[in-house]
């Protein structure tokens, strides 16, 4: 899943990116509120984790623009300001989640999880689709059967983006754009590599092929 991290802290920035990619995220940044603007209208975010008081423009009036024009994109705050008025504030201009600063990096993955699982029509617990268990801390994955499988990075992040599409074909750019942060080398051929790696694993006809469009994960929502 792809995220959009917009802080001016530029200490802080960096610490949640780093904590954000070992929790199997692809991470875009900005630190100011007309950058973070431009970069939410791109259609490649899962989600933004937006502060509030932000040079250039405020994050406030960042929300407020997306939603004006349409943008459903998840929403959370992210803000030292921690008034209640100011959280009323922040709701009304189309947030989705508020976490005040300071805070412990746990919550602010499980609220990003959550805020993700339920804009796709997820439970906001245990990510489970067709038998599989997707373990998001641990990254792994246990089967019907009960056999945990150890995924590496880019085996969890395409899983996680499967699951969280399931019946839904998922073209290569697609996949790419959501597996991969701006500053990666998005080779679409490596997709395919590690497909090949999670049909081994969880078994050969769970991912199909569909020639000229991309690929289906086969499975209905628990």
């Amino acid at each position: 899943m792809r995220l959009l991290l917009v802080e001016d802290d530029l200490d802080l920035l960096q610490l949640l990116k780093k904590d954000l990619e070992h929790a199997g995220f692809a991470v875009d940044t900005a630190s100011d509120g007309l950058e973070a603007e431009y970069l939410g209208f791109e259609d490649i975010y899962d989600i933004a984790i937006l502060d509030l008081g932000l040079p250039q423009r405020n994050g406030l009036e960042v929300l407020k623009n997306w939603r004006g024009k349409g943008n459903s994109l998840p929403v959370l705050i992210l803000t030292a300001r921690d008034a209640w008025y100011e959280k009323v504030d922040g709701f009304k201009a189309g947030a989705d989640d508020y976490l005040a600063k300071p805070f412990h990096t746990e919550e602010l993955l499980m609220r990003i999880r959550a805020l993700i699982h339920r804009a796709n029509h997820h439970s906001a617990g245990l990510l489970q689709v067709a038998g599989f268990s997707l373990d998001e801390d641990k990254q792994t994955v246990t089967t019907k059967e009960n056999v945990t499988i150890e995924l590496t990075g880019i085996e969890f992040k395409l899983l996680r983006f499967f699951l969280i599409h399931p019946e839904k074909v998922l073209s290569k750019s697609t996949l790419t754009e959501h597996v991969y942060d701006t500053n990666s080398d998005k080779d679409s051929n490596v997709i395919e590599v590690y497909i090949r790696h999670l049909r081994r694993k969880l078994g050969s006809s769970i991912i199909e092929t569909r020639r000229g469009q991309g690929y289906i994960f086969k499975g209905k929502t628990e």
